[in-house]
């Protein structure tokens, strides 16, 4: 019987997870039947998200949740020809036998990298897109700050708001991201969490407050920014990776949200699929003339998913954090 790869999590992480939570495994490749395609891994994409499953959705011993780019090698259903790339969410499997369901053919732009359909062009960027237009309700000229604006999500979200005309200021953890997100991306103000008083350093570059805070983080972030709010401001939540991996710091300044009668909202992509066709055609625009830059982390190699994972609480990653299988 024929066989793949799988990166499986053997053991639930105590906080960050480690190298050991995890196993490379061979497992069985069923035969292709009628109505089903047999897909090869291109990319694998690893995200922020993942963390909070192992905990208890991600079963032990099976394939690691998650989606990717792949190419139909061999196939018995006319909706996915032969050598058809499509987007799937089939896990971290090396080769996977599929029926169709949760697979979309991908017709990429031939002037752009496949890569970027896992993060601008992809559930990254409509992320970002659908939060900080739909959820948090954006108009042009206001201010606004982004945590973790290095990020995958939270640099494309940054880069929408300076196309819509707003002040923006983004929070990261090192001197390279901050100099991209200064002198690439041309934020407004940056601040390096890690040297500097956050709480201090956010009231001295908001001068005129903070309409919409795009939340990636959580504890002493939120914090910062809830005594800088204005009235009827709105904070879109994407993300609380500071406690992702237990603890974090607490928050105090929960009672800004009374006073200031702000909104509170989360939401996840694909409350966004009504946005696709608008997403999909203004930023493939705003990156292909340039307003819309992007940076990748790429490992190489499908044994090291359980690295790149781990690497995103390390702040190894400048961007999306991807693995790459095969050309």
């Amino acid at each position: 019987m024929p066989t793949t790869e799988e990166i499986h999590l053997v053991r639930r992480p105590n906080g960050v997870p480690a190298p050991a939570d995890f196993a490379l495994v061979e497992a069985p490749l069923a035969d292709t039947e009628d109505g089903q395609v047999l897909v090869e891994a291109l990319w694998m994409s690893v995200d922020p998200y993942m963390r909070p499953r192992l905990d208890a959705d991600q079963p032990l011993n099976g394939p690691l949740l998650g989606g990717g780019i792949g190419r139909v090698v061999q196939s018995r259903n006319t909706k996915f020809p032969e050598g058809a790339l499509v987007r799937h969410g089939a896990g971290f499997r090396k080769r996977f036998v599929s029926s169709g369901k949760g697979l979309a053919v991908l017709t990429p732009d031939p002037d752009l990298s496949l890569s970027v359909y896992l993060h601008a062009l992809g559930g990254t960027g409509l992320t970002a897109y659908g939060g900080l237009l739909e959820t948090g309700a954006l108009k042009d000229g206001e201010q606004v700050f982004i945590s973790t604006a290095a990020g995958a999500v939270g640099s494309v979200a940054a880069q929408i708001a300076k196309i819509k005309g707003c002040y923006v200021v983004g929070s990261t953890g090192s001197a390279e991201k901050a100099a991209w997100l200064r002198d690439e991306l041309n934020l407004d103000a940056v601040i390096n969490y890690k040297t500097e008083p956050l709480a201090e350093r956010l009231a001295q570059v908001t001068p005129n407050g903070i309409d919409l805070y795009f939340e990636n983080v959580g504890g002493g972030h939120l914090d910062a920014a809830l005594p800088r709010m204005n009235v009827r401001g709105r904070i879109p939540v994407c993300g609380m990776i500071s406690t992702y991996n237990g603890g974090g710091e607490g928050v105090r300044n929960l009672f800004a949200l009374i006073y200031g009668r702000i909104r509170m909202e989360g939401f996840v992509a694909s409350d966004f699929g009504h946005l696709s066709a608008d997403f999909l055609r203004e930023m493939t625009g705003w990156v292909k003339s340039g307003q819309l830059k992007y940076q990748e982390t790429v490992l190489q190699g499908f044994g090291r998913a359980p690295e790149g994972l781990i690497g995103l609480f390390k702040g190894d990653n400048l961007g999306k954090m991807l693995i790459q299988i095969s050309d």
